[in-house]
């Protein structure tokens, strides 16, 4: 391919000949910034092309466009989120304004439209040479999903239209002229130009003043919102219906209003959107629901308030979603009730702010605070049938059947309803809600209960003759006939559990979900821990294992890859690609398996590797997916055979400059008899005669990550694993199982007892070891202090020091109570606090503060939606009371995990400066000397010595 200019080929980067880990920088804070990662990534139907962003922590990203037959590349600076387009003849992406331009930007504070903005590119693929188009200040752009050679996007509307070339747009059909000025503000959005590509034809038409634009599937037809100024008086405001080959517009609403929810069918022939003619200062707005079809002169009102089957006071919802059944003779939407107008006699500061909380509401004000927005917005499924000439609606759901799901992608007659009303009170201490369903006739709403208070999951079929099940007290899957209305046990008496059999906190175990269902819901296919069974949901014959025992037998869990994102159901004999994950070794792979076939699950790759985000071509057998070790970074592969796929991209040559580390499995036997593993990681240069200080991470379990890539990163808050190995630390990551009632003691029983092995090793400094960990991993921390002396320096991040006072208190991120979290999930206490006081007393470490000597420093912010910073606060002034070493870091208005990033490199030298200064024995900073003062917050950080 001959590359047009500007172009650059992509070289193979070699790593210097030479260069040993002796000789190796360690990582510092200044390599943050330039440590890349591989974004987008998207390969084209033909399976010709692939393209794939190559992101730095900080600054600006490039976009390789590969050619994979003749393996010529071609380089954006800057180009992000590629689309291939249907016929893979052209790849449209964003061209990003430079990081230093928009930083530029955000130190003089400029307004929002004053900022740097994004452009747009086109390249053709194929031929000789390449064809590049670079268009500015694009806010948008979109392709059709099944169609070819349309390429629309809106761009700002500039202040004096001096645009050229290409042919004028067609006036609409009612005679008003397309071609106006100054955008308007319908709904808030700000009006632009929408440019219309004929890609194939190189044609271009422009339609000003537009706010939303949809195209439908087979890129036939665009939908506009189109908002002239009102000084205009040609533009005609409204809704446009654009046909891409005749290049010109029909008018389906014409005024100004408010337009939403915009959906085609399938076959791109009717359309349907809310709209209301309202004006956007009255008090109340009320939405209909339009319709039109090829063939009418205009978009008509198919439901409005007074449409019979419309429940009293409602009304067309704006925020209900709107969509039509696959086969195109249903159309769904949202209805709500009417919001009583705004009382502008009110005057606000004269009235009182006031929260109630009542013991009935079926969610604390917390929660309803939070969940504001969403309630506001909140729709009901509805129903019409636009082909039946009945001029009515169905509501199908209402306050007493919130969820509604259709079947068969809305061609069912009859769809599922559920609701958890009764019983969202007990959500506070059992963290999740019993559900009920029903059975609901689409064309009369009429409901049939299925199954009462399932504590579980349900699971509809792709074709709507079943629903099923997961009861989690039962531990069993059902399915329900819909048609014959039998409910029968599909799972019971299986040699094997299909919920995780390594559950170990206070709990029913979750199940493992199902990997697809059999063409006419035949057969559906469940997962235990690591194989796969055909189940029959009719009950009529038995359950088959496809995979015939060998996930079991090597313990190598199998899982099926959803390569086709519009697959609904697998076919007769099709091959499945399994993805492979072995307990034993943490190696990765891939298994074909054919279905109906003799021979069971075939290995295609296996080995010591982490795999990523595996895609195939649409229209043809090629592949592209991420490969990584903890020594090699996830770069980008593709090809025909995932065993010998090509590597593409070279992300990250600048590591072979670096002392890196070796991970590997070590294996312990706990104090309670227990054998366990964790993640050993050494570094680079490592010296079997040296002995080395080491840091213990840890948070549940950790081993499965053994061959994953750990990028040199400022931290939100956990171990930066790869900076403190390059610098000459050994770590631990060690795994831990938990005993109902005594998480502490069993993070004591994992996590000392795997310190202790690993200081027997003749190269670990078994008097200089140092611990942290980040919430759960925070919590572990702060009990292990207080149970041993063993550790010379600590580090929780967002630790519970007082399970008794954080019991009651609020996940502010979420707005629910923390009780559930102690009587069935994480925290594994498995009682209420009045029914087991001692318990929450044993496992809180304020209570057993005297006994620690390890200095200890804390992380817990202000703004934590996660854990209360109280609790930090409780360890801090515990440990400050009885003159025990201890500092704490809250980084105003942030999060459980730090954000920002500013702040995470701040974080990320304090934590250095910390275990060097306790471990190492270097000089400690100012902050860990002195602290600094609120005096000189801002001017000195405290990182001199």
């Amino acid at each position: 391919m001959k590359l047009s200019p500007g172009w650059l080929l992509s070289l193979t980067l070699l790593l210097p000949a030479g260069l040993n880990a002796q000789s190796k920088k360690p990582l510092d804070h200044s390599v943050y910034d330039g440590w890349q990662s591989i974004g987008t990534k998207a390969i084209s139907n033909n399976g010709k092309w692939v393209a794939y962003t190559i992101t730095p922590q900080e600054g600006d990203a490039t976009l390789v466009v590969r050619n994979l037959e003749n393996r010529q590349e071609m380089t954006v600076p800057r180009g992000a989120a590629p689309v291939f387009t249907e016929d893979s003849r052209y790849v449209v992406f964003s061209i990003k304004p430079f990081f230093k331009d928009v930083r530029q930007a955000r130190i003089k504070k400029k307004a929002p439209d004053q900022m740097p903005k994004d452009s747009m590119g086109v390249i053709l693929l194929g031929g000789e040479k390449s064809i590049y188009l670079a268009v500015p200040n694009v806010r948008s752009f979109k392709t059709p999903e099944k169609g070819s050679g349309l390429l629309a996007y809106l761009i700002d509307a500039p202040k004096t239209d001096t645009a050229k070339g290409g042919k004028k747009p067609a006036p609409a059909k009612d005679g008003s002229d397309a071609d106006e000025d100054t955008p308007g503000k319908p709904g808030g959005a700000e009006a632009g130009h929408l440019v219309i590509m004929d890609l194939r034809k190189a044609t271009a038409d422009t339609v000003k003043s537009v706010t939303a634009y949809t195209l439908n599937k087979p890129g036939t037809k665009i939908a506009l919102v189109v908002n002239p100024p009102k000084k205009d008086t040609l533009g005609k405001a409204g809704v446009w219906l654009w046909d891409v080959q005749n290049r010109a517009a029909d008018t389906l609403s014409r005024g100004q209003g408010t337009f939403a929810q915009f959906a085609f069918d399938e076959k791109g022939q009717q359309l349907a959107y809310a709209g209301s003619r309202d004006s956007a200062k009255a008090p109340q707005k009320f939405f209909s629901l339009y319709y039109f079809r090829t063939g009418q002169d205009s978009a008509r009102i198919a439901v409005n308030r007074g449409t019979p089957g419309m429940p009293a006071k409602w009304a067309v919802s704006e925020h209900g979603n709107i969509n039509f059944s696959k086969n195109g003779t249903a159309l769904y939407f949202g209805t709500a009730p009417v919001a009583p107008p705004k009382d502008t006699t009110i005057v606000d500061f004269e009235v009182a702010k006031v929260d109630i909380w009542h013991y009935k509401d079926d969610y604390l004000q917390t929660m309803q605070l939070r969940n504001l927005t969403r309630e506001l917005n909140k729709s009901y499924a509805a129903a019409y049938f636009p082909a039946g000439g009945e001029n009515r609606m169905t509501q199908l759901g209402n306050p007493d059947l919130e969820t509604f799901v259709q079947l068969d992608e809305g061609n069912a007659p009859y769809g599922i309803g559920y609701t958890d009303k009764e019983h969202r009170v007990a959500m506070q201490w059992t963290g999740n809600t019993a559900k009920t369903a029903y059975l609901v006739n689409v064309r009369t709403g009429e409901r049939k209960l299925i199954k009462d208070d399932l504590l579980g999951y349900f699971y509809p079929s792709p074709q709507g003759k079943y629903l099923m099940w997961f009861d989690l007290p039962a531990g069993e899957w059902f399915s329900y006939d819909i048609a014959g209305g039998a409910t029968r046990s599909i799972s019971k008496g299986m040699p094997v559990k299909m919920a995780d059999e390594e559950m170990d906190m206070p709990d029913y175990p979750r199940p493992y979900m199902p990997s697809g269902w059999m063409e006419g819901d035949k057969y559906v296919y469940l997962n235990d821990r690591y194989d796969i069974w055909q189940t029959d949901p009719s009950g009529k014959t038995p359950p088959v294992m496809i995979t015939q025992g060998l996930g079991r037998k090597t313990r190598t869990e199998l899982r099926n890859v959803k390569l086709d994102r519009e697959e609904r159901y697998f076919k007769p004999k099709q091959t499945l690609l399994l993805r492979a994950f072995n307990d034993s070794t943490r190696y990765g792979g891939y298994y074909s398996l054919q279905l109906g076939g003799k021979k069971g699950p075939q290995q295609i790759v296996m080995g010591p590797y982490a795999y990523l985000a595996p895609e195939k071509a649409k229209d043809a057998n090629v592949y592209t997916f991420q490969r990584q070790t903890y020594v090699a970074s996830p770069d980008v592969y593709a090809g025909r055979d995932i065993a010998t796929a090509e590597r593409l991209s070279a992300i990250n040559p600048q590591q072979a400059s670096y002392n890196w580390g070796t991970a590997e499995l070590f294996s312990w036997a706990t104090y309670n008899g227990k054998t366990t593993e964790g993640i050993v990681y050494k570094p680079e240069d490592f010296d079997p005669k040296k002995k080395y200080p080491v840091l213990i991470y840890f948070y549940e379990k950790l081993t499965d990550g053994l061959y994953s890539y750990q990028a040199p990163a400022p931290t939100p808050s956990r171990l930066n694993i790869s900076f403190f190995v390059s610098r000459g630390y050994v770590v631990l990551a060690p795994d831990i199982r938990y005993e109902e009632g005594h998480p502490g003691k069993s993070a004591y029983n994992y996590i000392v007892s795997g310190a202790e092995a690993l200081a027997r090793q003749p190269w670990i400094d078994k008097d200089n070891i140092g611990i942290q960990g980040q919430s759960w991993g925070g919590y572990q921390v702060c009990y292990l202090i207080t149970a041993t002396p063993m550790f010379k320096a600590a580090w929780a991040g967002a630790p519970v020091a007082n399970m008794t006072s954080a019991y009651g208190g609020i996940r502010w991120e979420s707005g629910m109570n923390r009780q559930f979290q102690y009587e069935h999930t994480q925290s594994r206490i498995g009682a209420t606090l009045w029914e087991k006081p001692e318990l929450y007393i044993e496992n809180s470490p304020l209570f057993h503060l005297p006994k620690v000597t390890t200095p200890l420093a804390i992380m817990h912010n202000d703004a934590d939606g996660a854990v209360p910073w109280y609790q930090g606060i409780e360890m801090f002034t515990g440990l400050r009371r009885l003159g025990k070493p201890v500092w704490m870091l809250n980084y105003n208005n942030e999060a459980h995990n730090l954000i920002h990033r500013q702040n995470r490199k701040d974080i990320q030298i304090r934590e250095q400066q910390f275990f060097d200064h306790f471990l190492k024995g270097a000089p400690a900073p100012q902050w860990l000397k002195n602290g600094v003062p609120a005096v000189e917050k801002g001017r000195n950080w405290g990182f001199d010595y």
